[in-house]
Parts: structure tokens; sequence; C-alpha cells
């Protein structure tokens, strides 16, 4: 049999550094290559590269989620994904004998997806379209976990907010955007309030509806509401004007500037 390989796809490089120092350590003989984080970019080298024979693939990416990546570059490879959900959210991913690792991932447990896939990978190369295994695993998805438009959506809806010594719930829809600050979160709502949440923007990337909240940039989690308007900015990059207004320029990258249209537009 050939040599396996595998590729990691991770927005956050150290956890991506720490997954590939894992597999090879279990598995040294596999060739494992780390591919950048973003839709885009994995996209393009899915597009120009053999697809590995395993892809670990992060739910949410810079750029938008995974699936966004599996509708474009439709992946020949057995895929498992990582994620921060808690393992009631992804019980479903183990549909069609795709895996799903949980954050902080650990090698027990990492040993037992690699050993599934040898067991299952010549049954699933030889007796499966992967395509079509794609498309419904993607369906089973967001039909049972409303990570897309699905009508049973779980996304978060309201947050615990702790403010002048009171305690009082927020409603995502009242949200305008969220930014981080000196290692603090900070939401600001539409009428202009501001207050401290105890999340990052990572996890709020999570569990934030992808269709209403984009991450623009490492300091800033928008909703589409608050998008006043976009101007362009140096080197292929956006400025986003939102109201209320921001202290600072929200700026996308050049990187991100395709993804970010495709999300306004959608």
């Amino acid at each position: 049999m050939s040599k396996i390989k595998a590729a990691i796809i991770e927005d956050e490089v150290p956890a991506a550094r720490l997954l590939h120092e894992m597999i090879q350590s279990l598995r040294p003989d596999w060739e494992v290559m780390i591919l950048p984080g973003t839709i885009e970019e994995s996209v393009e080298w899915f597009r120009s590269n053999p697809h590995p024979d395993i892809l670990f693939l992060d739910i949410q990416l810079t750029d938008g989620n995974s699936f966004m990546f599996i509708e474009q570059a439709r992946p020949d490879s057995m895929i498992v994904f990582t994620t921060a959900y808690d393992e009631y959210a992804v019980r479903a991913f183990t549909v069609n004998s795709i895996d799903y690792l949980l954050k902080p991932i650990h090698q027990e447990r990492l040993l037992q997806t690699i050993e599934r896939f040898e067991n299952l990978s010549e049954r699933y190369i030889r007796d499966f379209n992967r395509e079509n295994r794609i498309l419904e695993v993607l369906e089973s998805l967001t039909d049972a976990q409303g990570l897309s438009t699905a009508e049973n959506k779980r996304y978060r809806t309201r947050f615990l907010i702790s403010f002048s010594n009171k305690l009082f719930t927020l409603a995502v829809n009242e949200v305008a955007y969220f930014y981080s600050e000196n290692k603090l979160t900070f939401v600001v709502t539409k009428n202009n309030k501001e207050y401290v949440l105890d999340f990052a923007l990572d996890k709020l990337s999570e569990q934030l509806d992808p269709d209403i909240f984009f991450r623009t940039n490492r300091q800033t989690l928008v909703c589409v509401d608050a998008i006043q308007r976009i101007e362009p900015y140096f080197l292929g990059k956006a400025v986003v004007h939102v109201i209320p207004p921001f202290k600072d320029k929200i700026i996308v990258s050049k990187d991100k500037i395709s993804a970010f249209k495709v999300w306004l537009n959608y």
C-alpha cells in the first residue's frame, strides 16, 4: 500500500502544528501537511494538487465554515472534522463513517480516529462514490445540527451579561458587532450599548450563525445588519463602516474579500 497522505486545514497555526506533531508521532510513516487555514486558499490548493487520503478539517475557518470549503473543493478524501462544539452538537459527524475530534484533541482519541480510518479506508475507496458521500454528509450535518440555514438552528440566541452588579440577558439579534481589545471581548449593541463578554472571538465565531455574522479580521466580528457601507482600501483590502460606528477602521484583508462578498450576497 502506498504511503498515506494526510492534510490539516486549521486557521490557528499553533493548533495545526500540534495536531501535525500528534499525527506524526502516532504514524511516522504518513506524509502529513498543513494547508492554509482559509477557504479560498485551501480550495485553490485542492484544485491544483492531488487530494490527500485523509483530511483533518476545522469546522470554523478564518473566512467561513468548513462546509463552504467542501462545497467548493469537493475533496476526494476521508474527512475528520475538528471542532470545539460539545459532543451532543457534533454527534451527526459519525454519519457515513466520517469522524470528528473535539478540541482540545487528546492523543488517545486521535489514535481511535486513525485506526478507524485504516480499517474503513479500503472499503470506503472501493464501495462508495465520494462526491455523493460528501453531499449526503453535508445534508445530514446541516439538517441535524443547524450549521447552515436549516430550520432547526442551534446557534447561540442570547448572552448572560453582568453589568453594574446585575445580570440580564442580551439577545443576539440586538448585537451590532463584537471586538477584542487588550485580551478582552466586547459586544456593541445596535442601540450603542457596550458590555464585556467572557468569550473569545474564535469561540463566538463557532457559536453564531455564519449567515448573520462575519469574522472581518482578528479583532472584529460583524453582524450583516450593522454594515452601513464598504469602501476600497489599499492593496485590495476594504474598509467596513458600521452603525453604531466603531472607534477604529474595520479592515477586511485581500485574502478574505472574496468570501466577504459571497457572504454579503448570500
